[in-house]
């Protein structure tokens, strides 16, 4: 039997999760449970909040388009946050949406946008993106929901960055080698220090900025290949690397 149970539909909520507890359901919550996945009495849910694990609820219908959930035992508790911070440029609304999806789903515990000269979208839509990361969370059986940090310019966000996180910069401009080496070579996998990675925009860093980074101590430039990756792509790609080496995959 598998230890996870991916029946049962997962919801985020905003509330306290206790035995006992009645939460209702809100109308879009109603018509995905007993419209779309057509759930009836007594049929289970798993609950998240990001702060009291998982539980367990069943469905209590109260009308006929209406319920509620009654909270009954918690199955998984609430794991700290992952120390994995994704720094990405902003990118157009379709492709942010997949981008904030995947770091999620690729273990990033803080998510912060940061603006280059060569950024596509000045506009940044933060419950949109918060949205993204719930969504991850409710598909994938994540508890811990992303800290999403205020977009900065590249220099501010560098400068927030504590000394001794290891800074992963997926860099077009790196030598063409072997990425996992160079992690191995940056860190000991065996203790591993907190790790940070930025990924730029589709233009790729200035040469001023591109200095920047690699004027900052503990950073590793990274060649994800021959191939120039879309930011979306390379996002998928930089945190497989880096979680099987270095984070928690390994």
């Amino acid at each position: 039997m598998a230890a996870y149970d991916f029946t049962a539909p997962r919801l985020f909520v905003e509330a306290d999760l206790s035995v006992g507890a009645t939460l209702p359901l809100n109308r879009a919550q109603a018509n995905y449970l007993l419209n779309v996945l057509r759930r009836g009495p007594s049929d289970p849910v798993l609950l998240f909040n990001g702060r009291d694990g998982e539980w367990r609820a069943e469905i209590a219908p109260t009308g006929r388009k209406s319920a509620d959930l009654i909270v009954r035992e918690r199955t998984r508790q609430q794991p700290p946050r992952a120390d994995l911070h994704y720094l990405f440029a902003p990118l157009k609304s379709a492709r942010l949406d997949y981008l904030a999806q995947k770091a999620v789903e690729m273990g990033a515990g803080t998510l912060r946008p940061v603006y280059t000269r060569y950024t596509q979208s000045e506009r940044l839509n933060v419950d949109r993106l918060r949205a993204n990361a719930i969504e991850a969370a409710e598909q994938c059986g994540i508890l811990e929901l992303p800290e999403i940090q205020e977009a900065a310019k590249l220099p501010a966000a560098l400068a927030d960055l504590n000394p001794l996180r290891l800074l992963v910069f997926c860099d077009e401009d790196a030598p063409v080698s072997d990425p996992i080496l160079a992690l191995r070579q940056a860190a000991d996998p065996a203790a591993a220090p907190p790790l940070a990675v930025l990924v730029g925009p589709e233009g790729g860093f200035s040469p001023d900025e591109r200095a920047l980074i690699l004027e900052r101590p503990n950073t590793v430039a990274l060649s994800l290949g021959p191939r120039i990756l879309r930011a979306d792509t390379a996002a998928v790609t930089v945190l497989a690397l880096v979680q099987a080496v270095l984070g928690d995959a390994r």
